[in-house]
């Protein structure tokens, strides 16, 4: 990936206000999911003006021009990550709400195998581990 959402959201045409661009920023930097509580505490930090009703007209129309995935992981939150990412899958700590960012090239080619054996070519697909850590011994 080598633009950034405000340059893709630009590029898209869609209006790109102060508040916006502050919105984007902050979902670039973000190495995790975040929710619209959380990127509203980033994003007001850096510009006190943003409401959380901003924030979330914002969320949903980076989301409808596809630029942001939405994922929602059994926590009653949707959390959001750039669309364009690099493909991964996900591992959730049912205990600590974690998600850890994974990918396998066994199973990347397993599900291509299982696909082409029930007659399908794979054009994409979505993982999603759920997990409690092993007891430490």
């Amino acid at each position: 990936m080598n633009d950034t959402i405000e340059a893709r959201a630009e590029a898209k045409g869609l209006r790109m206000t102060d508040q916006r661009r502050v919105i984007a920023r902050v979902l670039d930097q973000s190495d995790d999911h975040p929710d619209v509580e959380e990127l509203y505490g980033r994003a007001s930090a850096v510009d006190a003006r943003i409401s959380i009703a901003t924030v979330y007209r914002a969320v949903k129309l980076f989301e409808e021009a596809g630029l942001l995935e939405k994922h929602e992981f059994r926590d009653g939150r949707a959390r959001y990550e750039d669309a364009e990412r690099d493909h991964h899958d996900h591992l959730i700590d049912m205990n600590s709400g974690e998600v850890i960012e994974f990918c396998d090239p066994e199973i990347e080619a397993l599900q291509e195998k299982i696909a082409e054996k029930l007659g399908y070519r794979l054009k994409g697909h979505r993982l999603e581990l759920y997990g409690v850590p092993l007891k430490k011994s």
